[in-house]
């Protein structure tokens, strides 16, 4: 049986975030990972955007997802930093991230991109959310089979 969230302490609960992200991603579950940002921003380069269904709309519109009904990666993060402060319910982390992604054509498994993550988390009714998430990419590889390309979308 799932511990309740008051028995979790609040950089876990955090952490399991920002798990969930990677989760929901790899899965191809483009409208629960919006769902995470339906009160946050998100921002990666020069794109900022706020809401769930503004989200979802972006990664479906970059993302492959292929026969399986997943994007064939694997989001690993790790090097996580949270900062917690109780006072006024708000957190920050920072971490790495890499994508590890496997398809027919390419290598059996190879990294496609790593990066990482700035985030930023507001608790609302005893609930940890996520009140904006800035991606940078800093190391890209073979990323045809993961991004689309302009005549895809």
């Amino acid at each position: 049986m799932p511990a309740s969230t008051s028995s979790i302490s609040s950089a876990r609960q955090i952490e399991n975030l920002i798990a969930r992200y990677s989760h929901l991603v790899d899965e191809g579950d483009f409208a629960e990972f919006g769902a995470l940002f339906e009160n946050a921003e998100f921002v990666s380069g020069e794109v900022s955007l706020r809401g769930g269904k503004a989200i979802e709309d972006l990664i479906s519109s970059m993302l492959v997802v292929h026969d399986d009904g997943t994007l064939r990666t694997r989001h690993i993060t790790t090097n996580i930093l949270i900062e917690v402060n109780e006072d006024d319910d708000s957190a920050e982390a920072r971490s790495y991230y890499n994508i590890l992604q496997a398809v027919p054509g390419l290598l059996p498994l190879q990294m496609v991109a790593g990066g990482r993550y700035r985030d930023r988390f507001e608790r609302r009714e005893g609930t940890w959310s996520f009140a904006r998430r800035e991606v940078t990419i800093d190391f890209t590889g073979d990323t045809r089979y993961h991004l689309k390309t302009p005549q895809d979308a």
